[in-house]
């Protein structure tokens, strides 16, 4: 009987192993993350937007147990799927463009951490869907584009649900 409790034990054990094993690979895993290139049929997973035919700040979504990227053709859209009271699915990574270093009218690469950085809402500039938060890497950057062309300059966590409002379009009209 003896000789069977230790053969349970190293069973036991083993299992053990390989689970912390197979957890500290999922979370290798999550912290490799990398954005990868807008191409010529990359569009918005919102409204189907080919995103190389319009300007202005991209986005990308990774959600846990999903390896794709989703695309916001908007960081409006990408504040707005993030700020979503019903927005319930972990995410693992958002990226977004530097536009200090990205053509605004093409742009492409220049991706960074979208919690990192610094965006500029009321601007002259637009996106694809119109009024857009430039991103930007920098807040030298950000300051620079706001002397530019005019706006305020806030941090990730200061974008607020109102401000990314998408109901009713550009004119938020609820008539529909």
């Amino acid at each position: 009987m003896n000789h069977d409790r230790r053969r349970l034990l190293v069973v036991a054990l083993a299992g053990s192993a390989g689970l912390l094993a197979m957890a500290a690979c999922s979370k290798q895993t999550d912290t490799t993350i990398a954005p990868v290139e807008i191409d010529a049929a990359t569009s918005c997973d919102l409204d189907g937007m080919l995103l190389g035919d319009y300007p202005g700040p991209k986005a990308q979504l990774y959600y846990t147990g999903d390896a794709r990227p989703h695309w916001c053709c908007d960081t409006v859209e990408m504040f707005n799927t993030l700020l979503r009271p019903e927005q319930a699915r972990p995410i693992r990574a958002v990226f977004v463009q530097d536009m200090a270093k990205a053509d605004w009218e093409r742009p492409r690469g220049n991706w960074f951490d979208a919690r990192t950085g610094f965006y500029v809402q009321g601007s002259k500039r637009h996106g694809s869907m119109g009024p857009t938060l430039a991103s930007f890497q920098q807040e030298a950057d950000a300051r620079t584009f706001v002397g530019q062309y005019g706006g305020k300059m806030l941090r990730f966590a200061e974008v607020t649900p109102e401000m990314v409002d998408l109901s009713g379009g550009a004119l938020h009209d609820k008539r529909m």
